[in-house]
């Protein structure tokens, strides 16, 4: 398995292990989250069943719906110069709440607003270490 593939002259990292980045920097922040705060809550019946499904419908949120939420709200996260931007992963967070009913909830909005600033920086820093592999890869050949 490739870790970087090159095609048409742009260079990308593999989608399998784009995935596993983001999975684990979910989980981290995810574990981070509900182990600080009681307002966050997953099924303690089946826990890690829940926070797989649970990771698996916010990278599948962030990958679908949430580009097309920043293009739609680019005047204003403009005029906010760029706070708005953690309510779109507040609102992600509340629509994985609502799928995911009982099994996962947001009883305070103000540890949400935390939790999607959390997730912010967790994507901030995956696309640095993404984009630090393959500035990597293509320097050693």
């Amino acid at each position: 398995m490739q870790l970087i593939i090159t095609k048409k002259n742009k260079t990308r990292i593999n989608h399998f292990i784009d995935w596993i980045l983001y999975m684990a920097g979910y989980t981290i922040v995810l574990i981070l989250v509900t182990s600080l705060f009681h307002s966050i809550v997953i099924d303690n019946n089946h826990l890690i069943l829940w926070s797989i499904i649970t990771e698996l419908i916010i990278y599948a949120l962030n990958k679908t719906v949430k580009p097309i939420l920043v293009t739609l709200t680019i005047p204003i996260t403009g005029l906010t110069l760029g706070l708005f931007y953690p309510f779109i992963n507040v609102f992600i967070l509340k629509l994985v709440d609502w799928l995911l009913g009982i099994h996962f909830e947001i009883k305070n909005i103000y540890i949400a607003f935390f939790a999607a600033i959390l997730i912010s920086i967790m994507n901030f820093i995956m696309e640095k270490i993404i984009k630090k592999i393959i500035d990597k890869v293509k320097k050693n050949g």
